[in-house]
């Protein structure tokens, strides 16, 4: 499944990461929530499904103990690069012969 040509992983990592740097606190839980309602009608053409682990990932910004855990778990899975291009090949991995 894309969005838009991405992975949906890579489309929540890069909401989160912008929600945080650039949303003040109130308005990311009320965008969060507006994402998560958006995502129950992701059967219509221009809204999906992803929105509803965006909205909660948004809204988890707010909360303490849950922003930890997103941003560390977004950490560890932006490390990871991703393994195929928009071609559909995938990229060299360095010491492997390709």
């Amino acid at each position: 499944m894309k969005i838009a040509g991405r992975r949906p992983m890579t489309v929540i990592r890069d909401g989160v990461r912008w929600a945080d740097d650039t949303l003040p606190p109130g308005v990311r839980t009320a965008a969060g929530f507006l994402l998560m309602i958006g995502g129950l009608f992701g059967f219509l053409p221009v809204l999906g499904f992803w929105m509803l682990p965006l909205g909660g990932a948004v809204a988890a910004l707010d909360i303490p103990f849950l922003r930890r855990r997103l941003l560390g778990w977004l950490d560890r899975v932006g490390a990871e690069p991703d393994r195929a291009t928009p071609g559909g090949a995938s990229t060299p991995r360095p010491g492997r012969p390709t």
